[in-house]
């Protein structure tokens, strides 16, 4: 097995020319099968497709725990799992609302080099768009990162504060698209991010080019995986890469291009609400529907949830939510597939914040709200462990020197060192290890 691992990797690197630039767009919630099977799923996608045949691809990527689109892209420009890197959810760990559900988005909460650094340390230019966890990297030269707030047109004043200064301001001239334009989560929105990305590429010709496109994730989310309109929203956001590829081609005619996704989907049917059932045991306290006190507290992650206590070495709050989640556990209709401890989590590279963490049933999404609504809107979800095939996420490689090859079934910490073998940059806190 090592011996063929070793000849495929000689064969793809066959005749490699030097370093040259790299251009990472990221579909967020793109499954594998959904390209390499598109004709089979009915599914127009000529860009990719194309790519996909003169790529070396994977046919599937083992994410991390857990399957969410901030740790995951961490760990795609890091190369090591969410407890080396820092970000270990979507939303910070914020039981009373003090943070007003604030997201992961600095870059300063990263805690190991990225790519970006490595590039930039390199003397190369580093360009971004929504990127996950870039506001305010230093690394970046042009940056507009994904940043909200409110959720409202003030959204944007601070995203054009957050952005490298005057870029957004000359994107808006140069394009004819205001800011705004992408302020959303549909097809038009990411055609809008792609143009700003395009821009970038034109203009700064960088070195590494970061690029993140939502609608898919969106659509999936609201509509279901597979659904009529999921499908429409991916033949769109192919146009947008057909688009990226050609403007990264004209800025650098050598560009190595990586397609990646962050996690799969998987459709959902109901909700598990655990923090009500922590607080119906006395282990959150409520007053006026606002959490004031906990013991327990579940950082949901849509398919799983981390459990995190308050106090780690109070023992009898520790039996307590053992008890509860054991019961949970061996009760079929609750939702919960599975309970793994603080060691099990360490194991699979989890946030140490959590000393259990619930994998709940496909199907099954973890919901932070204190009473159960009456109908279930969501469609589709991730985050469940990433053992499940459905969270399996995307990886398609091609450019000067690489070889069309099948790569099976790859490690997500593999990919950061891949590209920094292609920018010929060290990656010395990567985990993973160059398919290339």
């Amino acid at each position: 097995m090592k011996l063929r691992a070793a000849l495929l990797a000689l064969t793809l690197l066959a005749g490699a020319a030097e370093a040259g630039p790299v251009l990472m767009i990221s579909l967020d919630g793109l499954r594998p099968a959904d390209v390499i099977e598109a004709e089979k799923k009915g599914l127009k996608l000529p860009n990719l497709t194309a790519f996909l045949k003169q790529s070396a691809y994977a046919s599937g990527v083992r994410n991390v725990l857990p399957t969410v689109t901030y740790p995951d892209h961490t760990t795609l420009i890091t190369g090591v799992w969410p407890d080396k890197h820092g970000v270990g959810n979507n939303e910070m760990l914020d039981p009373t609302g003090k943070n007003l559900q604030g997201w992961y988005w600095y870059a300063e909460d990263i805690k190991v080099p990225t790519l970006w650094d490595a590039v930039h340390a390199s003397g190369g230019k580093v360009g971004s768009v929504g990127w996950p966890v870039s506001v305010g990297s230093l690394a970046i030269d042009e940056n507009v990162p994904e940043y909200w707030r409110a959720q409202n047109a003030e959204d944007l004043k601070l995203l054009r504060a957050v952005a490298t200064p005057g870029l957004i301001g000359k994107l808006e001239k140069e394009t004819r698209l205001p800011l705004g334009a992408l302020f959303g989560e549909d097809p038009q929105h990411d055609v809008a991010r792609a143009t700003y990305a395009i821009e970038i590429m034109a203009d700064l010709k960088p070195q590494f080019m970061t690029v993140h496109l939502v609608s898919l994730d969106h659509y999936q989310h609201t509509y279901g995986p597979d659904s009529a309109e999921s499908k429409k929203a991916l033949e769109a956001l192919d146009a947008d890469v057909g688009k990226l590829i050609a403007a990264a081609k004209a800025a650098h005619p050598d560009v190595t291009i990586a397609v990646v996704s962050d996690h799969g989907f998987a459709a959902v049917h109901d909700g598990v609400y655990l923090d009500r059932i922590f607080a119906e045991a006395g282990l959150i306290t409520i007053e006026n529907g606002k959490v004031t006190d906990w013991q327990a507290y579940a950082w949901n992650a849509g398919g799983s949830a981390a459990i995190v206590l308050k106090d780690p070495n109070d023992a009898a709050v520790k039996a307590k939510v053992e008890a509860l989640l054991a019961k949970l556990a061996a009760d079929p209709k609750s939702g919960v597939a599975r309970v793994i401890d603080a060691k099990a989590v360490a194991e699979r590279g989890g946030s140490p914040k959590a000393s259990y963490w619930v994998d709940f049933k496909i199907g099954y999404s973890g919901e932070g709200d204190f009473t159960i609504s009456k109908t279930y809107t969501l469609k589709g979800t991730h985050g469940y462990f990433p053992d499940h095939k459905e969270m399996r996420a995307t990886f398609m490689i091609a450019g000067p020197g690489i070889k069309a090859a099948k790569l099976g079934e790859i490690d997500m910490r593999d990919i950061a060192p891949t590209l920094a073998k292609v920018l010929d940059v060290k990656l010395d806190k990567a985990d993973g290890k160059p398919l290339l």
